[in-house]
């Protein structure tokens, strides 16, 4: 009798269990999620417009991974993410995929603080960037070798540089490759001969929280917020945003977001222009 009544006890609990269970998934506590790979320098401005966006549909999730502007590209058209970031206007040959600007955004050049170089023409960064140029009392710095930082291939801000320099990835004679804006930041704050590029979004924000770097003109124009918002800077980029179809309703509803001027501050506080006000 004991024994029966044992096992009718465990019946009755593995009942309620299973009750509870089929009452969590019918109970409409369902979460979205949603996938945004791509870009190093639209990545962290997501990850501030997902956080803001999450707290006003906690039933959303968004997850943000980098990667450069070719994952964002090739993952929105494999759906392998929802939406990609691409840190530059698409290409002729990427028609199939739609680009929706959030922030606009710039790329300039970073010495170490302590190097006193404070221009570079057009020419010098050339000839730096090719070896001409290999140390820097050649161009009014100290008798100390140039350490040329390189972006890798896939990185929208390689592409970008190559094209206002003219030059071919192959005439770039590199002593560093790096992925991200922060490998950037850190590998010029902490090398006082190294020279490199990345967005002035990124720079002027680690800037701001006291990293070691100077950031220089490009083509005799400070690489500022405001000279982006102005069109006066000669290397500026639109954050984009991209998809391979408008199917997604939750998508849609993030881009909306990203763009509206709910989010302006939040943007400007990355160091980057809010896409309605360029």
């Amino acid at each position: 009798m004991m024994v029966r009544n044992r096992v009718l006890r465990c019946l009755a609990g593995l009942f309620t269990i299973v009750f509870v269970m089929g009452l969590s998934a019918c109970g409409g506590s369902q979460t979205e999620k949603l996938v945004l790979t791509g870009s190093s320098t639209v990545a962290p401005l997501a990850s501030e417009i997902a956080r803001a966006f999450e707290q006003l549909h906690p039933e959303t999730r968004i997850d943000v991974q980098t990667g450069g502007s070719s994952r964002g590209i090739n993952d929105a058209r494999n759906d392998l993410a929802d939406i990609g970031m691409v840190s530059r206007a698409l290409k002729s040959n990427e028609s199939d995929l739609t680009a929706q600007t959030i922030a606009w955004d710039g790329i300039t050049l970073i010495l170490n603080s302590s190097n006193p170089v404070q221009l570079l023409n057009r020419s010098q960064v050339i000839d730096i960037y090719t070896k001409k140029i290999t140390n820097w009392s050649e161009v009014g710095g100290p008798d100390q070798p140039v350490v040329v930082v390189n972006k890798a291939e896939g990185r929208s801000t390689l592409e970008l540089f190559l094209k206002f320099y003219q030059l071919k990835g192959t005439e770039i004679k590199a002593d560093i490759i790096i992925g991200d804006n922060q490998q950037g930041l850190k590998t010029v704050s902490g090398n006082p001969f190294a020279i490199g590029y990345v967005s002035i979004g990124a720079a002027n924000y680690e800037k701001e929280q006291g990293a070691p770097i100077r950031i220089l003109p490009v083509n005799g124009v400070d690489g500022t917020l405001s000279n982006v918002e102005k069109g006066l800077f000669p290397i500026s980029r639109p954050l984009n945003l991209v998809t391979r179809d408008q199917s997604n309703p939750l998508a849609q509803q993030f881009i909306a977001f990203a763009q509206s001027s709910e989010v302006a501050e939040l943007v400007a506080r990355q160091f980057f222009v809010p896409a309605h006000a360029n």
